[in-house]
This record gives C-alpha cells, sequence and structure tokens, in this order.
C-alpha cells in the first residue's frame, strides 16, 4: 500500500458507502442494527427540523403534521426496501412508539385538537332543555291551580 494512503474511510467514503446501501439491496437480508441506525439517522433526524417548524402547540393538529408523518413513514418504508427488511416490523414499532412519546403524548386518541363547538351548534342543545323545564315546570304550577273539574 502506498504511504498516505489510509485505511480509513473518508468523509466521502462513508458517504459513497451509505448510498451503496441504500441503492443496491443487501443479499444476505436485513440487519436490524443497521436499519435502526438509518431510520434514526436518515427519517428522524428529518422529522425533527420539519417538527422544529411547527409551533409546539399545533403538534396535535393533523393537518399541520399530516405532511411530516407520512414523509417519516414513508422514508423508514423506503430504507427497510433498499435494505431488504421487512416493513413494518419489531423496529419499525419501536421506533414510531419512540415518534409518538416524543411529539404526540399529550394528544387526543382522534388526532384533533380538543375545542368546543360553534355557538350556532352548542346553543340550541342548551337552550331546548332550558325552555322544555321552564314550560314544563308552568305548566304543572297551571295545572295545579286548576283543581275544578278534575276526578
Amino acid at each position: 500500500m502506498a504511504p498516505g494512503h489510509g485505511t480509513l474511510l473518508t468523509a466521502g467514503g462513508l458517504l459513497l458507502l451509505l448510498m451503496a446501501v441504500l441503492v443496491v439491496p443487501s443479499v444476505s437480508g436485513c440487519n436490524r442494527g443497521f436499519y435502526e441506525w438509518m431510520i434514526n439517522d436518515l427519517c428522524f433526524t428529518k422529522f425533527e427540523l420539519d417538527m422544529g417548524g411547527v409551533e409546539r402547540s399545533r403538534w396535535c393538529s393533523w393537518p399541520d403534521t399530516t405532511e411530516m408523518y407520512e414523509a417519516l413513514t414513508n422514508c423508514s418504508y423506503q430504507v427497510a426496501l433498499r435494505m431488504d427488511c421487512y416493513w413494518p416490523n419489531q423496529v419499525v414499532d419501536r421506533f414510531f412508539v419512540r415518534v409518538h412519546q416524543i411529539y404526540f403524548l399529550d394528544c387526543a386518541l382522534t388526532g384533533r385538537l380538543l375545542h368546543d363547538p360553534p355557538v350556532a351548534i352548542l346553543g340550541p342543545f342548551i337552550g331546548v332543555p332550558v325552555l322544555v323545564t321552564l314550560l314544563m315546570t308552568a305548566l304543572v304550577v297551571w295545572r295545579s291551580k286548576r283543581t275544578e273539574g278534575v276526578l
């Protein structure tokens, strides 16, 4: 080996190796450890950057996060496909549980922000029972004062 040519990979060589792993499927099957490292390094890092651009109060808003979440899901699938791994698998399950624990722990199960319905909908549900109660009370009082003609 010529002097000055070390056996360590340079940054460019490492990048070339990573690209080769992504493009050429593995002959020996899925390397789960490397797959986990790749989805954390490639997919989760981008998701973190994307979510950093969204206000924390909007993390539970599906319209605000759906595109980023779909990109994360697609990224984990594409990496699995290129590394000859099944998808979904246990690594992906643990990965998404961790994502949900970090970003979506306080969200409602429906994925929507909880809020009161509009007054136009809420008003009748409050007003009608109150009016019926008042009318029935008035009817009972009026009927109790009219005793003639009752058996």
